[in-house]
């Protein structure tokens, strides 16, 4: 496998994880008492930190298995 295409593989598996977490947690937030605001920017702050955690964990494992 390519470099190229080991790096965009990697970049859509761990969008993707980054934005099913994000909406798990927007989604959780709908029920309780929280301001709009409150649950935008909460999911974008666990979208941000997901892609920055899950980034080099992703690449290194699609790395290994091509």
């Amino acid at each position: 496998m390519k470099t190229a295409s080991v790096g965009v593989i990697s970049a859509l598996i761990y969008t993707g994880l980054s934005i099913l977490i994000s909406g798990t947690f927007f989604i959780i937030t709908w029920r309780g008492d929280y301001s709009w605001v409150a649950r935008i920017g909460g999911s974008l702050w666990i979208l941000l930190l997901c892609m920055i955690i899950l980034m080099p964990t992703v690449t290194t494992l699609v790395k290994k298995r091509s």
